[in-house]
């Protein structure tokens, strides 16, 4: 996997303003660093991690689907310490590469998408339509907000900012689930998720605008 001080340095480099993601991130680094280096030494590799978090996030959506929040909503917070250290490790390793953030990313997605997938039956299998609809609009603001920044990356303009990207959304929804409050954090997510990816799509017209 791509280490994110490669992609960090990018940013710096361009001058782009750090999100919360890259602050903690590198203030973490002496916590972060020292365990990436456990894994490495007794053989996980970076791809392991990764793979290890969505599977860890698809059990934690079983759980979810069963109504037990709390387990369920553990497990997805445990789960978030696998998505932090996979970069590391490969950096550390001399292992970094496009291709290995690429995954990484593709792999966010789909721990994303199988924790809503997990509350969406939850609430169907209930009946509770509303709640449903929330699990709806909070699944495709997370989707969106990466979505819009990859595809502005694509044209060659680069947007990070927003008030709920991927970690903001983490720490926003894991709490909810342990506990045991998830239409606070799905409403949350929903709503302002949604905000955060029409943030980014105006960001990319400002940008498209001025390099004319």
């Amino acid at each position: 996997m791509k280490g994110w001080y490669a992609h960090l340095e990018s940013a710096t480099d361009k001058k782009t303003p750090m999100t919360l993601t890259d602050t903690l991130r590198v203030r973490l680094k002496g916590i972060t660093e020292p365990a990436a280096k456990i894994f490495n030494r007794i053989g996980f590799t970076p791809n392991m991690m990764t793979l290890t978090g969505l599977i860890g996030n698809a059990i934690g959506a079983y759980f979810l689907a069963q109504g037990q929040m709390t387990i369920g909503g553990l497990i997805v917070f445990v789960m978030g310490a696998f998505d932090a250290l996979d970069g590391t490790m490969a950096r550390l390793r001399g292992e970094s590469s496009n291709f290995g953030a690429f995954v990484d990313s593709v792999t966010d997605r789909y721990s994303e998408l199988v924790i809503f997938g997990g509350l969406l039956f939850h609430y169907v299998q209930h009946g509770d339509w509303l709640a449903a609809a929330g699990v709806y609009l909070a699944a495709a603001g997370s989707v969106l907000v990466s979505y819009v920044r990859a595809r502005g990356q694509s044209l060659g303009m680069d947007t990070k900012i927003g008030i709920l990207t991927r970690f903001e959304r983490y720490i926003v929804l894991a709490p909810s689930l342990v506990f045991n409050i998830p239409l606070v954090g799905i409403w949350v997510t929903a709503v302002l998720g949604n905000i955060t990816a029409v943030q980014r799509i105006w960001d990319v017209r400002r940008q498209a605008r001025s390099s004319k």
